[in-house]
C-alpha cells in the first residue's frame, strides 16, 4: 500500500486534523463551567507552548523527512516515523485515562484540550499547507518555505 510521497503529507493533515479536531472539541464541550477569562488565556499559552516547543517544529521534522525520500512511492504510514506513532500512542493512552478515570478535573480537561487541539489541529493545516506547496512547486528538495 504505498502512495506518492506528498500524498503522505496529505495523509498527516488528515490525521493531524481529525486528531486536533477531536481534542478540541472535547476540551471547548468541557468549557461549559468553566469559562472565564483566566482559562482562556491559560488554553492559549498551552497552545503557545506546544505549537511552539513541539508540533511546530514535528512539521517541519516530519515534512523535511518526507520531502528528502529518495523513491517516489513511499508506504502510507510513513507520514510518520516510529518514535511519533509511540509518542501519539502514548498522548492517546493518557488522555483517554486522564478522562476515563477522572483523573484530571473538568476544568484541567477544558483548558488543557481546548489548548492541545488548538495546536493539533494547526499542525494539521500547516501539514496540509505543505502538501499544497509541494503540489505547486513541483515538489523540489528546497525546504524554505515549510511551516
Amino acid at each position: 500500500m504505498k502512495v506518492q510521497r506528498k500524498n503522505l503529507l496529505l495523509l498527516a493533515c488528515l490525521v493531524w486534523t481529525a486528531a486536533g479536531f477531536n481534542i478540541f472539541r472535547i476540551g471547548i464541550l468541557s468549557y461549559k463551567d468553566h469559562l472565564s477569562v483566566i482559562n482562556l488565556l491559560l488554553s492559549a499559552v498551552v497552545f503557545g507552548i506546544f505549537q511552539y516547543f513541539i508540533f511546530g517544529k514535528l512539521v517541519k521534522k516530519h515534512t523535511t523527512r518526507i520531502i528528502a525520500y529518495k523513491e517516489e512511492k513511499q508506504f502510507f504510514l510513513k507520514f510518520f516515523d516510529v518514535k511519533s506513532f509511540i509518542i501519539m500512542a502514548i498522548m492517546m493512552g493518557g488522555g483517554i485515562a486522564l478522562r476515563a478515570f477522572k483523573i484530571a478535573p473538568e476544568v484541567f480537561i477544558a483548558v488543557f484540550y481546548s489548548g492541545l487541539g488548538a495546536s493539533l489541529l494547526l499542525a494539521g493545516i500547516l501539514f496540509g499547507k505543505n502538501r499544497w506547496q509541494a503540489e505547486h512547486s513541483a515538489f523540489h528538495t528546497s525546504t524554505n518555505s515549510i511551516q
